[in-house]
């Protein structure tokens, strides 16, 4: 019987064809597919037995049930007439050619309802996926680590035989100082039971966008470590391909429904990180086959390791100071700033009404120095805020912390956390005519700060140089001034990797 290909209609049956990977022939007949295993060792895997191919075989339809069980009917054999053993082979459902995910995309054909399905498919499979120490263990930060050095190790070793892709040291200082203060983020991500024994290979070419939903095949099955993954990283392999496909929005698409429908709501430097270790990866064999001579392998190599390098730029964790005199309009750059960046907004004024127990429009003004406003106030303030952003660093959030930053010690505690936590630092001071700021301070009504023109005075006139940070003119339009910030804040942006919104905003 013709497969109907999940459309209620019957499919004709289609010519014969066989495809070779390095490891298997999948022979095309029918509404049929059969996967014979090569006799090869290839070090990472030894199939020259007849009894490791057919375990393989065997293994290989278990674990993609997971996915499309009505497609993997079971392991077969191929005997011819004077074999003594025969040959196992996995038989499949035949899957309809121009339903492949990847034909789509780069056809440019709509596919987001597909994508989401997936997104959908993989989050309800991992909800339920076995989870355990040993799982655990392949989602740490350290391993984690080893995967990328063994991959940086891998590219050295390759550059003598030819070149390698532009970008590598860059790109292997951006992942050390990513990974080496994050350790928290990747701990919690194991108490929050999500690295689980997922696909470990996701690729757009393995995914069928049938009519009563996707079929997702060809897991990985020859080393279960290397399916043991944080289950971000098991969409990011998606994601990434489909940016190389040409569809970057339906990438950004699939992370977000992923994380509708996981529940997780993972920093987006984490989404960007894990999207650069599979580009690097895909890259990393793409010089391997520039090695064995495959046509277009190199230029393959460097469009990835391009691909890598803005998902890393994007990924790093920033702390930026926003400061400058009252009325000078930190705040209201700060939180244009963060909104734009997508990140956390911290403010000394909210954090010190919240230490001494007051509502944030609760007015406590004071003469300069006096009340909360205090030395001993202001220390704990200050302090109290490099805590909080210290934690949200560690956890792969990126922060802009509104504050005047009007005394050297404090910028240079905000130096030394910012160095503790492995994240850059920029720092931004807001400035504006004198006039115009007495103006602000003069028509200002109620609200979270209490400064008014006497403490402006009192602070200017001990304001010590800032030299080290950017100036920002904040007297005329607001996207201006954004725009003067974010220039320091991301200085890669004309080749960055997009913001990940979350939830998920259609594009303007």
């Amino acid at each position: 019987m013709a497969d109907t290909g999940g459309t209620g209609t019957p499919a004709p049956l289609s010519h014969a064809e066989a495809l070779e990977s390095h490891t298997a022939v999948v022979f095309l007949a029918g509404d049929r597919a059969y996967k014979v295993k090569k006799p090869v060792d290839l070090t990472f895997l030894d199939y020259t037995s007849v009894t490791a191919r057919r375990a393989v075989c065997e293994r290989e339809v278990e674990l993609n049930r997971r996915f499309a069980p009505d497609v993997y009917l079971g392991v077969g054999e191929f005997r011819g007439p004077d074999a003594d053993v025969a040959e196992p082979v996995v038989v499949m459902r035949r899957m309809p050619e121009e339903r492949r995910l990847s034909r789509l995309a780069r056809e440019g054909a709509p596919v987001r309802d597909a994508v989401r399905d997936v997104a959908r498919l993989l989050a309800a499979h991992h909800a339920r996926a076995p989870r355990g120490p040993e799982v655990s263990e392949e989602g740490t930060r350290d391993a984690l680590s080893s995967r990328w050095e063994a991959s940086f190790a891998q590219v050295h070793e390759l550059s003598g035989q030819g070149p390698v892709p532009d970008g590598l040291p860059e790109a292997e200082e951006l992942v050390r100082r990513y990974l080496a203060g994050r350790e928290p983020l990747f701990t919690k991500r194991i108490e929050q039971g999500r690295v689980v024994d997922g696909h470990g290979d996701l690729l757009a070419d393995d995914v069928f966008c049938l009519d009563d939903g996707p079929r997702v095949l060809d897991c990985l099955e020859f080393d279960d470590r290397l399916r043991y993954v944080d289950g971000l990283d098991d969409a990011a392999f998606l994601a990434m391909d489909l940016e190389q496909l040409g569809a970057p929005e339906e990438a950004e698409f699939l992370l977000a429904e992923y994380s509708e429908f996981s529940g997780d709501q993972a920093p987006a430097s984490l989404r960007h990180h894990y999207v650069a270790y599979r580009a690097f990866v895909r890259a990393k064999v793409s010089v391997i086959q520039a090695r064995q001579g495959r046509p277009g392998a190199q230029a393959a190599a460097q469009r990835l390791m391009t691909t890598a390098l803005r998902h890393l730029r994007a990924s790093a964790v920033g702390v930026t100071l926003v400061g400058g005199l009252p009325g000078s309009g930190k705040s209201t750059l700060s939180g244009a700033l963060a909104d734009r960046l997508g990140v956390t907004l911290l403010s000394s004024d909210r954090v010190r009404k919240e230490l001494a127990g007051l509502a944030p429009e609760q007015s406590a003004a004071a003469p300069y120095g006096e009340g909360l406003y205090a030395p001993e106030w202001t220390h704990k303030t200050y302090a109290a805020l490099l805590d909080r952003a210290s934690a949200l660093l560690s956890q792969g959030e990126s922060v802009v912390l509104d504050a005047t930053w009007s005394d050297a010690d404090q910028r240079e505690a905000a130096v030394r956390m910012a160095e503790r936590t492995h994240a850059d630092l920029v720092a931004l001071h807001c400035h504006v005519p004198r006039g115009t700021a007495a103006e602000r301070l003069a028509g200002r009504t109620a609200g979270v700060s209490d400064a008014g023109p006497d403490v402006a005075d009192a602070m200017e006139a001990r304001e010590p140089p800032w030299p080290e940070a950017v100036g920002v003119d904040t007297g005329g339009a607001l996207e201006a001034a954004v725009a003067q910030a974010l220039t320091a804040v991301r200085p890669h942006a004309p080749g960055q990797a997009p913001v990940f919104r979350r939830p998920y905003m259609e594009p303007d």
